[in-house]
């Protein structure tokens, strides 16, 4: 029996509603609980601030783009400027990579921000297996991994005759066969269109061959979704990303979820999340006429209780995008003519991958960057708005203390904005420099441990401080009551914890990794009656259509790396 416990430090726990107060954290076991013996070992936390560990609720970091991405860019390996490229040994194992870190220093780097579970956006099905080989890779992190599903050729044909019933236990055969853990859903449609040179722009664009619209695609999974009660709603990557103009279809495909209320056990309120809601709030007709839609968008945002959305903030990086919406990564390679790798898997979702410099002296890019940063100063309830770089599309997850004293410092923004040689373009174009609101470190908790838990249906494991969580905890060097002045202090303590607590077991210490303890796999097992019309279909496809045999598609269940599962029961 291991006790530990966390003395005296400024805590901030949305879950539980405290703000900053002076309290004792106590982990008995692996959980959080009321109270240890005089025997626990301590730990002082006196003049430092103490959350749950974060949840990145979004990112790209185990899986076949993944690997490609570090295949096609041995650059990213390399040390440059400031960047942390090259190879280090500050664990067990050696660490490479920036955009793309090798799975190693994958679990090391968010462990030292703090951050100790993580959810991989899109998987591809038919390439589970090699999603699982890298969560196994990945150190310390508690992972998950969503299957896509917007662009799936049973889901077309059974939500095409509105089918709900059969596309559930479609959802639910495959997150089994999968170990996933909800539905994601990438530019519906549009990357199944990409496989005969098309493209769905808009939600009412035809799929070709398929005689069925985004719109359709996307009402019929959230309706499966709720079917179901899956723990997390439907997770989506909307249609037209990255255009000028796309807000107004934005702003049509949230209008989708009007009318449907959260149906599950897991303390879930929202039926859609929009991720990465930056590269969807763009005003213009054109390049030269760019601007942000921040505001339009977060205002209808702000008034729509279910729905919730993540910033993905453009960090002023080079990075490397890397998406399943095939098309635009297309569209990208035509505009800054880097090298491109494009797959298409089987009757299921596509992918894209195009190397990019977001540069601060380009006026576009010094937008994008406002309109991220718009969306989170912009949020009323920082419960449902998230904090993420879409990473590495955006930039890189370890530049996410800056993107903290960015929205926790005014001052931050404008030296920023005035190292921008197109500074007044981008004033002209956004609001950002006329936003006087600063967050605080009770919001900052909101929007990466409590809020992406609970948007999750996983608050009662992760991102919180309350008896019968999981003793995830970071201890960051930032006295609650004397933030400093200077911003640049702010994301020094935010870049390295001062501790990282995993499950009880402290794997950093002054920002140094100490313990490697191992992560879980988290899934969503569905219980449901056999649909014998849906199995009869899978066997036909399989037969007809896959290059796989049935038997040899889902992953064997010794390939999962300590699962833990999320039970839901299905009359």
């Amino acid at each position: 029996m291991s006790e530990l416990i966390i003395k005296n430090g400024y805590v901030f726990d949305p879950i539980s509603g405290i703000k900053g107060d002076k309290a004792d954290i106590a982990i008995k076991d692996g959980k959080i609980v009321e109270k240890v013996s005089s025997k626990a070992k301590s730990i002082d936390a006196s003049g430092k601030t103490v959350m749950a560990g974060g949840v990145d609720i979004h990112t790209h970091v185990v899986g076949p783009k993944v690997n490609l991405g570090r295949e096609m860019r041995p650059e990213d390996k390399l040390f440059r400027g400031d960047y942390r490229g090259g190879i280090l040994k500050q664990g067990k194992r050696m660490e490479m990579g920036y955009s793309i870190p090798t799975t190693w220093k994958t679990g090391y780097a968010y462990s030292r921000l703090g951050y100790t579970y993580v959810n991989e956006a899109a998987m591809p099905p038919l390439m589970a297996p090699h999603v699982h080989e890298e969560i196994r890779d990945t150190p310390i992190l508690d992972i998950s991994a969503m299957p896509v599903f917007g662009n799936n050729w049973f889901c077309l044909e059974y939500l095409k005759n509105k089918e709900i019933e059969n596309n559930a236990a479609y959802v639910a055969w495959l997150l089994k066969a999968t170990y996933g853990v909800g539905i994601k859903v990438v530019n519906p449609g549009g990357t199944e269109a990409w496989a005969w040179g098309e493209n769905c722009n808009t939600i009412h664009d035809p799929v070709p061959y398929f005689d069925i619209t985004p719109a359709e695609i996307v009402k019929g999974l959230i309706e499966t979704n709720e079917y179901l009660g899956l723990p997390h709603s439907i997770h989506l990557h909307p249609n037209n990303l990255g255009n000028p103009g796309n807000y107004t279809d934005t702003l049509d495909t949230l209008k989708l979820a009007e009318g449907y209320k959260a149906k599950n056990k897991f303390g879930r309120e929202q039926v859609l999340h929009n991720t990465h809601l930056q590269f969807h709030s763009y005003k213009g007709d054109s390049w030269a006429t760019f601007g942000s839609a921040a505001k339009e968008v977060m205002d209808y945002v702000n008034k729509t209780e279910n729905i919730t959305v993540d910033l993905g903030c453009v960090t002023l990086d080079e990075t490397t995008t890397m998406t399943a919406d095939g098309p635009f990564e297309h569209h990208l390679m035509e505009l800054n003519h880097r090298k491109w790798a494009n797959c298409d898997v089987e009757l299921e979702t596509g992918s894209g991958i195009v190397p990019f410099v977001y540069d601060k002296d380009v006026a576009v890019i010094g937008i994008q960057w406002a309109v991220g940063l718009e969306i989170g100063l912009y949020a009323k309830d920082l419960m449902r708005t998230f904090i993420t770089t879409d990473h590495p599309n955006g930039g890189p997850f370890s530049r996410y203390p800056r993107i903290i004293k960015w929205l926790m410092s005014r001052k931050a923004r404008e030296a920023t904005l005035d190292s921008m040689k197109r500074k007044d373009k981008v004033i002209a174009a956004t609001d950002l420099a006329s936003i006087d609101r600063e967050l605080n470190l009770y919001d900052i908790a909101m929007m990466t441990r409590a809020g992406p838990a609970k948007a999750l249906g996983m608050s009662s494991m992760y991102g919180s401080l309350a008896p019968g969580a999981d003793g995830n905890v970071s201890i960051y060097n930032l006295d609650a009551k004397k933030i400093p002045t200077d911003p640049e202090l702010i994301e020094e303590a935010f870049s390295k914890t001062a501790y990282t607590i995993k499950e009880g077991v402290v794997i950093v210490q002054n920002g140094e990794i100490v313990a490697e303890p191992k992560g879980h796999t988290i899934w969503t097992k569905v219980t449901m009656p056999e649909n014998s019309q849906v199995m009869r279909d899978i066997k036909e496809k399989f037969t007809k259509s896959y290059t796989v045999n049935l038997e040899n598609y889902a992953v064997f269940d010794d390939h999962v790396y300590r699962p833990r599962a999320l039970e839901v029961e299905v009359a």
